[in-house]
């Protein structure tokens, strides 16, 4: 689905706010309106993967230094981008010397699992 918007900056990020009618699409196929929605995007034919997020009462699509330099655009220029719901599932392999530490120490690791789980209900509502 493509769109343009204006670039704009809350504190030091620059964002899009996306078109209600690609809101509801998004919403629609990611099976959910609330948490992070994982999304794939193409500007000037250069593949990125983003999350959107809800902050501040709206739907804001994050622009890294990347994709503006890709698009050659910044705050307060108009950006073109192509976006979809992304459903691969996004896995981050802990670091070996975390997973080792953990290991060794039984109450950090029940800390952990715990803010784990904390962080989970909180954008997943599970």
């Amino acid at each position: 689905m493509k769109f343009s918007a204006r670039i704009y900056k809350i504190g030091v990020n620059p964002y899009v706010l996306l078109p209600v009618k690609i809101l509801k699409k998004l919403f629609k196929d990611a099976g959910k309106e609330k948490g992070n929605i994982p999304v794939k995007l193409i500007i000037k034919e250069q593949a990125f993967i983003q999350n959107l997020v809800r902050y501040s009462g709206k739907w804001r699509l994050y622009l890294n230094i990347p994709m503006r330099k890709t698009s050659g655009k910044d705050v307060g220029d108009t950006i073109e981008i192509d976006i979809e719901f992304d459903a691969t599932e996004r896995i981050t392999p802990m670091h070996p010397k975390l997973e080792l530490a953990l290991k060794k120490n039984k109450k950090a690791n029940e800390i952990f699992m715990h803010c784990l789980h904390q962080d989970k209900k909180k954008f997943y509502g599970t």
